[in-house]
């Protein structure tokens, strides 16, 4: 998937890509499916993560023009997505329209706020770690570009 992909751009196009990846998201799977499918058809635009799993994990952050290859649970690939924009926020001060950009359950802030704070619960503890309403979070949005 990602060779067609890259091979239908320039090489302008391509020698711009500033990274490359393949991930699939959430920590089950169930919601890694069901993520990877809405971004498969255009509704989930938008993706968060704690700062301190990036920095624990020593994984870097995404950037914009960043090409990511969106797996399901199986690790086989779904569609490729470019990131947009990134942003680095307090958990309690991620803006409503983010919650609706990621595409999930009703898409309210609400819902996005119940579930995240489960999720990041169980990251923090999952490396030893704490979450409060002031960690920080890595906001990427991203644009579906293949297929």
């Amino acid at each position: 998937m990602l060779l067609r992909y890259l091979a239908a751009l320039s090489e302008a196009e391509r020698l711009s890509i500033p990274a490359i990846g393949a991930e699939h998201f959430c920590d089950n799977e169930v919601n890694a499916n069901a993520c990877a499918h809405l971004v498969a058809t255009g509704i989930k635009r938008a993706s968060c993560g704690l700062l301190k799993s990036y920095q624990i994990e020593g994984e870097d952050l995404p950037v914009a023009g960043k090409l990511t290859v969106v797996l399901d649970w199986r690790q086989w690939p779904v569609c490729i997505v470019r990131t947009t924009d990134v942003q680095i926020a307090p958990f309690d001060r991620v803006p409503e329209e983010f919650a609706y950009l990621e595409g999930e359950g009703d898409r309210t802030y609400e819902e996005w706020r119940r579930a995240h704070i489960q999720f990041f619960e169980r990251e923090a503890e999952r490396l030893g770690d704490t979450f409060n309403f002031d960690s920080a979070v890595v906001l990427e949005r991203f644009e579906k570009v293949f297929p």
